[in-house]
């Protein structure tokens, strides 16, 4: 399978991106956009289809000419099915890609038999080689998945929407993972994790990418501002307090790099390499477009 990548911001600015997912070019409101200027003004009549909506409400899209339905983009090792949703969403969120490429690096060195590095920059043998087990919290349409069972990690794939879970899993055969060690759940993330602690069962590492507001199958209401927290801590405890590593992205406003990673130290400790960071998308000028930020607690890459 070819390292392709079948996508390219093309412009943002005046609070919307352009991009081009595979042959489509889409128009799309963006809130980190606004405060741009549009470098490319003229770039925008190339758009196939244009979205009208705001803050996870429902919109309309407007077309030029007519689109399939769905298709299939490569990010990299991997394939995703998008589809235009009365959201705005497409079912991947470019900004990803680099914690996918992390993930798989991560997973490279525990296949590899390698543990942290020993503050020389060489990697250290481990006492053996094993399969890494991973918890993946708000998995959404599974990029995160993907990547930890190209890696050879068994992962527990979870989301609250059974529809979202069953896109995951075409998206892990698109990528010629059907057969990988993936269990997928539909579930509450959080009822899923006070579950998994009664039952005694431990991960080696957990990745979160929480909305900021959302709603499990059976109503349970999850806002960031109040839940996450105790949700760290509970994920703390699925790694014994000592995870081999831990992912956490961000979209919510007010809650930056420095918070979240203190966040995370309170919950596992600071036994580890934490870095936090804002998450960016690179245009095709080389501007970088904000995009969330990015937490990580790595032990077993440097």
């Amino acid at each position: 399978m070819s390292n392709s990548y079948d996508y390219q911001l093309l412009d943002f600015g005046d609070g919307r991106r352009l991009e081009r997912f595979g042959r489509l070019v889409l128009d799309r409101p963006c809130p980190a956009a606004e405060g741009f200027k549009r470098a490319d003004p003229d770039a925008w009549a190339q758009a196939d289809a244009r979205f009208e909506g705001r803050n996870e409400e429902k919109g309309e899209w407007t077309y030029r000419r007519e689109l399939p339905e769905r298709w299939t983009v490569a990010f990299g090792p991997l394939r995703f099915e998008l589809k235009r949703t009365d959201f705005g969403h497409l079912g991947l969120f470019p900004e990803q890609a680099e914690n996918w490429n992390w993930i798989a690096g991560v997973g490279r060195l525990a296949a590899a038999g390698t543990a942290a590095c020993d503050g020389t920059g060489a990697d250290v043998p481990s006492a053996a080689k094993r399969t890494m087990k991973v918890l993946n919290l708000f998995a959404y349409t599974g990029g995160s998945t993907l990547a930890a069972a190209a890696a050879g990690m068994e992962v527990t794939h979870v989301d609250a929407a059974k529809n979202v879970v069953a896109w995951a899993r075409r998206n892990a055969e698109l990528s010629g993972l059907a057969d990988a060690p993936v269990h997928w759940i539909a579930e509450d993330a959080v009822k899923f994790v006070e579950r998994e602690l009664k039952r005694g069962n431990r991960y080696d590492a957990v990745i979160l990418d929480p909305p900021s507001y959302g709603h499990g199958p059976r109503g349970e209401v999850w806002r960031l501002s109040e839940h996450l927290p105790r949700l760290l801590r509970m994920c703390g405890e699925l790694t014994s307090g000592r995870p081999e590593f831990m992912l956490l992205t961000c979209h919510t406003p007010g809650y930056d790099a420095d918070k979240l990673r203190r966040m995370m130290i309170e919950a596992v400790g600071g036994d580890g390499k934490i870095v936090g960071r804002k998450l960016t998308v690179r245009s095709a000028d080389g501007r970088k477009l904000p995009a969330g930020v990015v937490v990580r607690l790595e032990r077993t890459i440097g």
